[in-house]
């Protein structure tokens, strides 16, 4: 079975300035690591190559420090790696990115499942893995929560849509959007990480694409345009209160009237 991750490089921190103008994140300069959703795509792949075979390959669209979680994903058991890198692609909506990202993976070749996290620490959209299947025509399913069965030309899976759980069985090829709780990622092993070193990372640009037509990308190809983008502000305002219970009570009633939440 050919399988595909697909993973993103998000920010270490919560602490990442806006671009005043663009509206995207400015990420030189950030420490930053694999978005944490993704580990369960890798580990839910890997396990599934090891009960029935096949490769797993990993896929990424950023700048070329991104490259760094491909090999993050070397050390821990994939196969093969690419990444989607050209300035054209920069600024990109999820529209655009999971259009991208798809073009991306035309050119890796033909896969049974496709895995995604189920969203980015840093978006948050939750909209790029179905978004990719649309683009691919495949079908796909969201909130991931368990493989229950793995046969031949499909998948019985469990998700999870907070007030019940629903079973659904889905034919190859399929894309998958995961849950955290779905398995437990294992750690990169450091030797996996020196016989990987060298590994061909693949670096796909927009000159190897099928659409080659710079108005479907980046900024471009973005439909949504961010009207107002900032930062959260920090709030460390605390009051401590003394008194009897009933003080205490009646001080939280006149609090809660003043926030006009009562």
């Amino acid at each position: 079975m050919n399988i595909l991750v697909c993973i993103k490089q998000v920010p270490d921190s919560n602490k990442v300035e806006v671009d005043p103008v663009t509206g995207v994140l400015k990420r030189n300069g950030v420490e930053s690591k694999m978005n944490p959703y993704d580990l369960y795509a890798i580990e839910t792949a890997l396990r599934i190559k090891e009960e029935k075979g096949g490769t797993v390959s990993v896929i990424s669209m950023g700048p070329g420090q991104a490259e760094a979680i491909i090999r993050e994903a070397f050390a821990m058991g994939v196969d093969h790696g690419a990444l989607i890198s050209d300035r054209k692609f920069g600024g990109a909506d999820v529209l655009a990115t999971s259009y991208t990202i798809s073009q991306g993976i035309k050119m890796m070749g033909e896969f049974d499942l496709i895995l995604c996290g189920k969203q980015t620490t840093d978006g948050d959209t939750a909209q790029v893995g179905p978004e990719i299947a649309e683009w691919l025509n495949i079908p796909s399913l969201s909130n991931v929560s368990k493989i229950a069965e793995i046969n031949d030309s499909d998948l019985v899976v469990e998700m999870d849509m907070t007030h019940d759980i629903e079973i659904a069985k889905i034919q190859f090829p399929c894309l998958l959007a995961v849950d955290k709780d779905i398995v437990m990622p294992r750690l990169p092993s450091y030797v996996k990480k020196q016989e990987t070193k060298n590994r061909e990372v693949r670096v796909i640009s927009l000159a190897d694409l099928e659409d080659k037509n710079e108005k479907n990308y980046g900024l471009n190809g973005s439909p949504t345009q961010v009207q107002r983008i900032f930062p959260p502000e920090v709030n460390d305002h605390r009051e401590i209160w003394n008194g009897t219970s009933a003080e205490i009570s009646n001080q939280l009633y006149k609090k809660l009237n003043e926030l006009k939440f009562a």
